[in-house]
């Protein structure tokens, strides 16, 4: 899903690029430098985060949500083991390492097929020019940034699912509620968490 996500993610910024500017000779210049700010500074974590949201973070508020409602986790509170150490942390690590790994994996896919997209299309750029740009185009703060904002992304997703499924004794019934509730304030956290980051971007 992932490779194929940054097939396309490539296709659309590459494509509309070259479908746009395609009568500007400088655009060339241009290339590595819009792959740069549109997929590694904005699109490749934010998507990255959102499918991890979608196919691991639902999962942890059904997982804990039912373990709630069957009353496993006031078992393992009686057996004195804290349900916070033994399922919220190892989540937490998990996804903030799962989506920095998973963001990288698609950033260097997108930019691969951005090039593969601009070749299909006839533009005169030489693969050795292509990522040339996008080496000139990086700096030491994208990379500071990108991991920044991953583990971030990470963190928050684990935080507020662990906490919908584990927060109140659900029924089983309530369980899909909690759930959708978790997924948009997710949502709504991530954003905000970027627009943020683009604040930061824009400042230095």
């Amino acid at each position: 899903m992932f490779l194929f996500l940054a097939v396309v993610l490539g296709l659309v910024v590459i494509g509309q690029t070259v479908s746009w500017l395609n009568r500007v000779p400088a655009v060339m210049n241009y290339f590595g430098t819009i792959m740069v700010v549109v997929v590694v500074r904005e699109l490749g974590p934010l998507i990255a985060a959102l499918l991890v949201l979608a196919r691991i973070g639902t999962a942890h508020v059904v997982e804990l949500g039912t373990a709630r409602a069957m009353g496993e986790i006031e078992a393992l509170e009686a057996l004195g083991i804290d349900p916070v150490h033994y399922f919220v942390v190892p989540r937490v690590i998990g996804l903030s390492v799962g989506i920095f790994s998973l963001t990288v994996y698609l950033i260097l896919g997108a930019l691969v097929s951005g090039y593969v997209w601009v070749f299909i299309q006839d533009v005169p750029l030489r693969p050795g020019e292509y990522f040339g740009q996008l080496a000139g185009a990086l700096s030491g703060m994208d990379f500071a940034l990108l991991a920044t904002k991953t583990v971030l992304f990470g963190f928050i997703i684990a935080i507020v699912t662990c906490y919908h499924g584990l927060a109140q004794p659900l029924r089983l019934e309530e369980v899909s509620f909690a759930t959708v509730r978790a997924v948009a304030q997710s949502v709504i956290a991530c954003l905000l968490l970027d627009a943020l980051f683009i604040v930061i971007y824009l400042t230095f």
